[in-house]
């Protein structure tokens, strides 16, 4: 009988902190051997701290008998460009398991983000191992962002999840009706606790200051660079007005400086202690250590994590725009998008901003992931016929595009002219021809 080896593979401290969490509290079986894989995914890797070098990683470590780098192991390809040729799999399987000492053990993948490379390289290359997924944030709400060749979507047992949205069920990998299974989170925040209680002293932080959570949005091209600078502005403007004399800013690992150096302006002239943190440690370090008497972002994973996890206040912003801007509409930050926007509250506090009723939610995001993924998901088209019937209107509109709601045929889209007809393909046809002859004769 050979032995059993599992291996997990991880390109954040957040998401080893949650397969910590799944092992301590038994989500596995028991295996001769455990083996992190390390994936280094940032533009230049070579000049990137990796995660297992990072504070905080070392009570990690024990949840594992080995730590090995993807990274080194396809040098000098990059992670996230690197596949390898159908007819060359068999070649890099015995090499992987040459370099890594796995010999003819029976192998078990636990991926993230299975969808795109490396986790796909690397569930391809090990072409018989059963898979488990475990969602590292919020993106396991929505769709699965590409179609998965069946020879993997088959293979995966289960999708492991931190509850970051209490009630709400996961969308990723419905299509191929694997089940959802929830990481305890007791077993999350004592993982946390350990790995907060490694970190060498952070600098002092204010009693009650508002913590401002930047995520590098223009490096996505979502915003440019001056957007995301007045976003933070707001951001620390808003949280002036909430009362807060103290803010901390703790920029995106990859951020420029200037970002920091924007916000030092706008607090010189509100008369604002402004501390900008460098040190590269999870929000949730801070969520533990300093209790912020506010936690304000875009759409961060870590918004939910304070919130849920933390009972900490939170506030969002700029999250319509930003919903207009994400392209194409399949997006996979849409949908976190789309919960922070419904969930969390307003940080200007403008009217018509409350947060969408929670047993609406669910519907809410069915709606949404079919019109992302029709193709995918084409089981879901009553349910989002029967939600946008009934809920499309000033609150939720800015969830759908009108164009796609007119091309799916789907409540919301078609014209009020046009809605005696039926919402059938002919229906649809006709309303897509009518208005390219609108646009040929503009021309």
């Amino acid at each position: 009988m050979p032995r059993t080896t599992q291996i997990f593979c991880a390109s954040t401290l957040y998401g080893v902190a949650t397969l910590a969490a799944a092992i301590d509290s038994d989500l596995f079986e028991e295996a001769e051997r455990r083996v992190l894989l390390v994936f280094n995914n940032s533009a230049t890797p070579e000049t990137t701290t990796p995660l297992d070098a990072m504070p905080g990683f070392e009570p990690l470590r024990s949840h594992f008998d080995d730590v090995l780098s993807w990274n080194e192991a396809i040098r000098p390809f990059h992670p996230g460009a690197w596949t390898p040729r159908t007819d060359d799999i068999p070649l890099f399987e015995r090499y992987l398991r040459l370099l890594w000492g796995l010999g003819d053990d029976r192998v078990e993948l636990v991926l993230e983000s299975i969808q795109v490379t490396p986790a796909l390289t690397v569930a391809q290359l090990f072409t018989g191992a059963p898979i488990d997924v475990y969602a590292d944030g919020l993106m396991s709400y929505g769709p699965t962002r590409n179609k998965l060749d069946p020879l993997v979507g088959t293979r995966v047992r289960r999708l492991l999840h931190l509850d970051l949205v209490p009630g709400l069920t996961p969308l990723l990998l419905t299509e191929f009706d694997v089940p959802p299974q929830q990481v305890p989170t007791p077993a999350f925040l004592k993982v946390m606790s350990e790995l907060t209680a490694a970190i060498p002293a952070l600098p002092e932080l204010p009693d009650n200051a508002a913590l401002l959570l930047g995520q590098y949005l223009s490096a996505l091209n979502i915003l440019s660079v001056q957007e995301e600078e007045d976003l933070h502005v707001r951001m620390m403007r808003g949280a002036v007005a909430r009362g807060h004399r103290s803010v901390v800013f703790k920029p995106h690992p990859t951020a420029p400086a200037r970002f920091s150096r924007a916000l030092e302006a706008e607090a010189e002239k509100l008369d604002v202690e402004l501390t900008v943190l460098d040190t590269p440690v999870l929000a949730e370090v801070l969520f533990d250590k300093a209790r912020p008497g506010l936690v304000v972002g875009c759409f961060s994973t870590a918004l939910f994590t304070a919130s849920s996890f933390y009972d900490l206040p939170v506030a969002r912003i700029g999250t319509e725009p930003l919903l207009d801007r994400l392209t194409p509409y399949q997006n996979s930050n849409r949908v976190p998008a789309v919960l922070a926007d419904a969930v969390l509250p307003d940080l200007e506090s403008r009217e018509g901003e409350d947060a969408v009723p929670g047993e609406d939610l669910n519907g809410l995001v069915t709606a949404v992931g079919f019109s992302m993924q029709p193709q995918i998901h084409p089981g879901l088209r009553p349910a989002a016929e029967r939600y946008l019937a009934k809920h499309f209107g000033p609150r939720t509109q800015r969830y759908f595009k009108r164009k796609r709601l007119t091309s799916l045929g789907l409540p919301g889209g078609i014209p009020q002219r046009l809605s005696f007809l039926p919402r059938n393909s002919t229906a649809r046809r006709v309303v897509r021809r009518a208005r390219a002859l609108k646009k040929a004769v503009r021309r």
